[in-house]
């Protein structure tokens, strides 16, 4: 074989290798994207049944507002379910809404901005929805008490005072712990805050970011 019969036989060769080298990393990139979405689904169905929830305190806090427009303490009871349930619902909605828009084959920056992005509002959904539950578990108790006969002479029962003030008691203590975190801790140590699937997608995208760099 000729000198420049071999050159060109090399260079072939080289650009087949790197074809098949091209193609087995997208390959490998679309698997690992298509894991980072299986390991965000959970999320979206988990805020699907938080969205139903707070359809069900909605209906609840309506109910039991308006049939107690005269019984001063369930109105307000039907009134914060109420308003309660809506930004339960809005909260979920959002999520959902960055969980199902998320673009896959967009650059791993973008994927990667937008997963911080649904990590950090994650985290405020989770304050904002769960922290108050300190509080909801005994209104919720107290207005489906009011969806019954109710004396409006009668008197607030002792149990339910001292539930609310050790309800207050352990929101306020709850607020304090997350603020002491968020201020005490390292900003990069924050993984009390996610979700285990958003903390799984970050490290696979990690990966393929590593690789694209090599």
């Amino acid at each position: 074989m000729e000198p420049d019969e071999l050159k060109a036989a090399w260079r072939m060769l080289g650009q087949r290798l790197e074809r098949q080298e091209a193609i087995q990393w997208h390959l490998l990139r679309d698997r690992k994207l298509d894991n980072v979405r299986s390991t965000v689904r959970p999320l979206f169905w988990a805020q699907a049944l938080q969205a139903a929830l707070g359809a069900s305190l909605l209906v609840l806090g309506v109910a039991c507002w308006g049939r107690n427009t005269e019984v001063l303490g369930l109105f307000a009871t039907g009134i914060a379910l109420h308003a309660f349930g809506v930004v339960t619902m809005v909260m979920a909605f959002i999520t959902m809404s960055l969980i199902g828009t998320m673009d896959y084959t967009a650059p791993v920056l973008k994927i990667q901005k937008r997963l911080a992005l649904l990590q950090r509002f994650y985290g405020l959904n989770a304050m904002v929805c769960g922290a108050p539950w300190w509080i909801m578990w005994l209104l919720v108790v107290v207005g489906l008490a009011g969806l019954g006969p109710v004396d409006p002479a009668a008197g607030t029962p002792p149990w339910i005072t001292w539930s609310f003030f050790i309800s207050v008691a352990g929101f306020i203590g709850t607020v304090a712990a997350v603020y002491w975190h968020r201020h005490r801790r390292p900003r990069e140590d924050r993984t009390w805050e996610e979700s285990a699937g958003v903390r799984r997608g970050r490290t696979l995208l990690e990966q393929i970011a590593h690789f694209e760099k090599e």
